[in-house]
């Protein structure tokens, strides 16, 4: 599960971190907690035929969190679709078509799960990786044409996009991270290491399964080094964003 998540990272490193180009110039401003429906970076690939030969063109974009299809009769949809779950991703309405062609990484520092305490009390945990490295969650993208917008009009096309989860690995000799991953929550957000995120973002792989396979088999390595730090309550309310948000503070229970 990923239902809160920090990207606070400019955009000029995200660009040189993932070696991606810009189309339109984007703003996107430092967050410690992303909540469904805010804009949020993605990274795509995609083929642009300018020349005698197409040629690859990798892309920084803002998207808003959580899928619209294109289907959709209105946005409203997309705040129960932030998360998709692997297992079913190529069957689901939703998603299958996004997973054949519209697949994105979508750059993260950490994210937040609760652990339920005695009665309704809820301690918050910040899991993010070792050192300053970031992470590349697995994602989809699409995008859905506003029928009230007239054509040419800005705001006529939206871009949204999902994370994927899958169960969270048992624990194992090798690490207790997923022990400790395991209390908080039986899924986690699919991270990718560089060469996997290589094979997921290119739009001429068309073997979707064998690419959702290739993400779910390295999630252990890639989350081997994360660490679950508990934090204060005031990351429960979304209206609360800055990095004090992320300080280790003493868990309550």
């Amino acid at each position: 599960m990923c239902g809160r998540y920090v990207m606070a990272r400019a955009v000029g490193d995200l660009l040189a971190e993932f070696d991606a180009e810009l189309e339109d110039e984007v703003s996107i401003p430092p967050s410690w907690n992303v909540a469904p429906t805010d804009a949020v970076p993605i990274v795509l690939e995609r083929l642009v035929d300018d020349s005698a030969a197409p040629r690859q063109v990798r892309q920084l974009r803002v998207a808003r969190w959580g899928l619209v299809p294109s289907w959709a009769k209105d946005p409203g949809i997309g705040s129960r679709m932030i998360n998709a779950r692997s297992e079913s991703v190529l069957e689901k309405p939703a998603f299958r078509k996004a997973v054949q062609s519209r697949r994105c990484a979508v750059p993260a520092d950490g994210y937040y799960e609760w652990k339920q305490g005695p009665g309704k009390s809820k301690q918050p945990y910040y899991v993010h990786p070792g050192g300053d490295r970031g992470l590349a969650f697995a994602g989809l993208y699409e995008w859905w044409k506003d029928p009230s917008v007239p054509e040419g009009e800005p705001g006529r096309w939206l871009l949204s996009t999902s994370i994927l989860t899958a169960d969270t690995p048992p624990p194992g000799a090798e690490s207790t991270i997923f022990g400790k991953l395991t209390e908080l929550h039986d899924r986690v957000p699919l991270p990718m290491d560089k060469s996997t995120m290589e094979a997921w973002l290119d739009p001429q792989a068309d073997d979707a399964a064998a690419l959702v396979d290739l993400v779910r088999s390295g999630v252990k390595d890639a989350a081997a080094d994360w660490r679950v730090e508990s934090v204060g309550k005031d990351v429960g309310n979304v209206r609360n964003n800055g990095p004090e948000l992320i300080r280790p503070v003493e868990a309550l229970f």
